[in-house]
């Protein structure tokens, strides 16, 4: 039996979502939009998990953008170091919190176009501090998660971060776009896995393209001039590199997907306050 149009299928997913997360929000623990804005750029290649660990002594230490403008390079990078790429996420955020002091007067900018000039922020994340937390469905945060599942079910064709955001944006109503990353965050890590999907188990197989499923395990093929199964000849040298090499990659993704900047305005639409959470509830930005 074919299936359904895409418009048709992303429908049925939204439902299908909306029943098993009735009430979607941000696992990351924030107070205020501030609070958000730097748990997310934090969350970025790291767990939200570890993210609410270190936050709190963060905030107690600089608990408002004027008091963070104040640290020092080397402070908050001992503070934030176990989030991974420290360097760059404490220069991003000292810039950030200094923008925000001196430009906006301590408040965080309501507006796509005044977050984006923020150090550290592009789309992504200001799509996440603007539904968390003013209510404002601006875009649809795609990250990670968001990207490979929908890529997965067929609901887009686009690689590049905003390109899908946009094709996302016309298959959904703008009241439910802040909620989509949410659920589809929740779905990838519950269901929707990246290398092992549980499709027996997922009530969206009848409709789901399937894409790539399958192929995320297969053996890469030998190099040419390697014998299969050739290690490194130091012991440990391999599985390290291996590391290295893959949360390289990982960082370039995400930090070409925080780069992309849609350009294309959208009238702003408000709804409740929805970042102030004190449980987890959600996903990675």
């Amino acid at each position: 039996m074919p299936l359904p149009s895409v418009q048709q299928r992303a429908l049925q997913v939204l439902d299908l979502l909306r029943r098993r997360y009735p009430t979607p929000a941000t696992h990351l623990v924030a107070r205020n939009p501030w609070e958000l804005l730097v748990a997310t750029v934090l969350a970025a290649q790291c767990t939200d998990e570890r993210v609410n660990k270190v936050t709190p002594h963060l905030f107690a230490l600089w608990p408002d953008p004027a008091a963070l403008a104040c640290a020092t390079q080397e402070a908050l990078e001992e503070v934030i170091h176990s989030t991974g790429f420290y360097r760059n996420k404490a220069k991003n955020l000292l810039g950030a919190a200094r923008r925000v002091t001196e430009v906006h007067g301590g408040e965080v900018p309501r507006t796509m176009d005044e977050l984006v000039q923020l150090p550290g922020v592009a789309r992504k994340t200001a799509n996440v501090v603007l539904w968390g937390g003013f209510g404002v469905n601006e875009g649809i945060a795609v990250d990670t998660h968001v990207k490979r599942i929908v890529h997965r079910m067929g609901l887009t064709k686009e690689t590049d971060p905003v390109a899908v955001e946009r094709d996302l944006m016309r298959l959904y109503p703008r009241e439910a776009w802040g909620d989509v990353n949410h659920m589809l965050v929740w779905f990838g890590r519950h269901v929707c896995d990246a290398r092992k999907p549980l499709c027996e188990q997922c009530e969206m197989a009848g409709i789901c393209a399937k894409v790539g499923v399958g192929k995320e395990d297969a053996p890469a093929a030998p190099r040419k001039g390697r014998k299969p199964g050739a290690v490194a000849a130091k012991s440990g040298r391999s599985g390290t590199r291996g590391r290295k090499t893959a949360s390289t990659k990982d960082a370039g993704e995400d930090a070409a997907q925080e780069a992309a900047s849609a350009g294309q305005a959208h009238e702003t639409g408000t709804k409740p306050m929805r970042g102030r959470r004190g449980k987890s509830g959600g996903g990675d930005a």
